[in-house]
Formats: C-alpha cells, sequence, structure tokens
C-alpha cells in the first residue's frame, strides 16, 4: 500500500535537512520497492511570507490525511516581532494540536563513533539510550487563559495556565509504561509536585495507572529540576523519562548534549493509533547558519526512521536507516556540531552509501 508522506520544510536549516530526509527516502523508494507519496506544504515563516499565516487550513488539512509528516524547523528573527498568533512557532503548535499528536517521542542515544563529543565524561555517558516521552497537546503551552494585558496603572501582565486533566496525563503515561515494556521496564516521571497543584496531580495519576494496569513497570518520581540535574550527574539510570510539556522541551534539549549535538535528535509525535505522526528533529532553525549547508542532518533524517517504525510500517527500514546513520558516524563523516567539517550533503551521502552496502547488526533487527 502507497504511504503518504507530507514535507513541511519550514524556516532556517529546515529546508536543508528536511532535503536530505527526502534523498533517503526517495533512496528507499528506488532500492527498497517502498511505494510512497511525497507532497511539500508550507509552515512557519515560509507559510506567513506567502499566504500571510504560519499554518494555512490547507496545508493542515493535508497533514491530518497524510500518514506521517515530517516537519524540517520554524522560527527565525525576521518574523520574531510579530504578535503571537502570527509567530512561525503558533504555526507549529497548531498544527500539533490539530494533529492531536498528545505523546512526543524524544529518544536520546549516543552514538559510540560519538564519545567525545558529548559534554560529559565518556565513563559517565557511555552507553547512553534512553527515552523521554513529554505531553505535548497541554499544560502551558497550550492552557487557558493566556495573553499580555495592560493593566489599570498601564503596566501590563503576562499570563499562561499550566493545566491538565487526568485523562490527559493517563494517555501519556500509558505511552510511556508501554515504551517501557519494550526497554528495561523502567520510567521516571519527572514533575513539580512540590509546588504545583497541576504536578501533583500527575504524579497521583501516574501513580493510580501504574498500579492498575503496569504493576510489572518500576516507576519512581522525581522533581523536574533535580531530573535535569541528574541527566549531567548520572545520566545512565534512566530508561524512560515521562514528563509534561514544558519539562519535556527543557530536559529532552539537555538530554540532547549528551549525545553530542542537539542536531542528533529526533522525534516522533503520535496520536491515537491509526492517525498520522509528526516526525521532527528537535533543534531548532538556527538561522545563523542557515543556508551554509552545514546543518547536521542526522536528527531529521532518523525522525525518518521514527516514522518508518511508528507510522510507516517499515520497523526493518528503521533499523536500516539507524545503522547506516551510526556507519556514517564511524567512518568519520561529520558535521561541525560534531567535531568534523563535512557539509549536509556530504554527510547525507555518506549515509546514502551506508544504506547501499546493506550491513545491519543483528541485535538493530
Amino acid at each position: 500500500m502507497t504511504k503518504n508522506v507530507l514535507f513541511l520544510p519550514g524556516d532556517g536549516i529546515g529546508p536543508e535537512v528536511a532535503s536530505a530526509a527526502r534523498k533517503v527516502l526517495n533512496w528507499f523508494g528506488t532500492h527498497e520497492n517502498f511505494a510512497v507519496k511525497v507532497t511539500t506544504g508550507l509552515i512557519g515563516g515560509a507559510a506567513i511570507d506567502v499566504a500571510g499565516v504560519p499554518l494555512a487550513p490547507a496545508t493542515l488539512a493535508a497533514a491530518c490525511a497524510a500518514d506521517a509528516v515530517l516537519l524540517g524547523a520554524v522560527g527565525g528573527p525576521k518574523w520574531a516581532n510579530q504578535s503571537f498568533n502570527l509567530r512561525p512557532e503558533a504555526g507549529l503548535l497548531d498544527l500539533r494540536g490539530a494533529m492531536q499528536v498528545f505523546a512526543n517521542l524524544r529518544p536520546a542515544v549516543l552514538f559510540p563513533s560519538l564519545s567525545e563529543a558529548s559534554t560529559l565524561k565518556p565513563e559517565t555517558v557511555a552507553g547512553l539510550d534512553l527515552m523521554i516521552v513529554r505531553e505535548l497537546t497541554g499544560g502551558v503551552y497550550f492552557g487557558e487563559p493566556r495573553g499580555v494585558t495592560e493593566l489599570p496603572d498601564g503596566k501590563r501582565r503576562g499570563i499562561n495556565t499550566h493545566s491538565y486533566t487526568c485523562d490527559e496525563i493517563r494517555r501519556v503515561a500509558r505511552v510511556a509504561f508501554e515504551l517501557a515494556r519494550e526497554r528495561k521496564g523502567v520510567v521516571c516521571s519527572a514533575d513539580k509536585a512540590n509546588v504545583m497543584e497541576a504536578g501533583l496531580l500527575w504524579r497521583e495519576e501516574v501513580q493510580k495507572l501504574r498500579d492498575a494496569e503496569y504493576s510489572d513497570v518500576k516507576l519512581s518520581h522525581m522533581l523536574a529540576d533535580n531530573c535535569a540535574m541528574q541527566l549531567v550527574r548520572a545520566p545512565l539510570q534512566f530508561d524512560v523519562i515521562l514528563t509534561d510539556n514544558l519539562f519535556g522541551d527543557i530536559l529532552s534539549d539537555q538530554a540532547a548534549m549528551l549525545t553530542g549535538s542537539l542536531g542528533m535528535l529526533p522525534s516522533a509525535s503520535l496520536g491515537a493509533p491509526g492517525k498520522p505522526g509528526l516526525y521532527e528533529p528537535i533543534h531548532g532553525s538556527a538561522p545563523d547558519i542557515a543556508g551554509k549547508n552545514y546543518a547536521n542532518p542526522c536528527g531529521m533524517i532518523l525522525s525518518l526512521a521514527l516514522a518508518f517504525r511508528h507510522t510507516l510500517e517499515r520497523p526493518d527500514l528503521a533499523a536500516r536507516l539507524e545503522c547506516a546513520v551510526s556507519r556514517a558516524l564511524e567512518n568519520g563523516v561529520r558535521t561541525r556540531d560534531i567535531g568534523g567539517a563535512a557539509s549536509t550533503a556530504e554527510l547525507t551521502d555518506a549515509v546514502l552509501f551506508a544504506l547501499g552496502e546493506k550491513v545491519v547488526h543483528v541485535a538493530d533487527v
């Protein structure tokens, strides 16, 4: 069955890394007879420049009708002074909300060949393989009321509301527990139950779900600030970290640096079974290096691997692609952020070359 994939390159380095992932997807179409129909749309600043809004209704409809959406990045100084609803990032939030992708999976894996690129000592981070499960459509990014209001004395007040229901908490916690069963069977839930009522509800509901349905999974609770400290003190203690929208945004960026670069981390945003998934690298648009052909494409390429695994129903191709990225790095082809001098195109070609060798470790299948 032909799969429908929508590419939304976006802004900054987004088009460069999206182009890399599209080349890889085309390779599978040519060499592995993977039937795919690819379309392209605008999001973020690129959409504002053309349509006046960060996400046009037609693009949103195409995303909801696709099997998988691969997004590059959004944002940049050109649009920084727009009102919030007309900034590029508003288009991304609208996309996540409309697609109802409530569970954001952010794996942080240190490839052995990049141990020296990590910000931590090799003996502290060697063997790192953790999964952050971030709630994606609730919390402070979506809560109401929100906005900036002017007070009677002429001063201004900014308001954002951190809000969760028990159903929102339980559905993302269920994703974390299911993933843990496929891994080491250990979940650490990060919250701020000591100072936030929503955090206390989070802790209580996660514990109730575990006790009722996942007694085989080991669950611990940790304050989010302590979790941030533990990620740089002893990251190997973690397997699956479950957390809310805000803390997940922060902790996953921190975890990225353990792997050598923010450019290495992919993500998968998933909703109900059978619904399309949204896949994107966790890095931003990096306008300072946009158009220079040395952005790291690995986060985007590995996001494609996640799409193969979770939506496109080809986990075998996911394993092939992850192995190819590892081999390209082992062969010393690296972009500047991970200690090399290769261009975006050169690292992409190295991954394609490794795919052609058809070498897959037994453990990866």
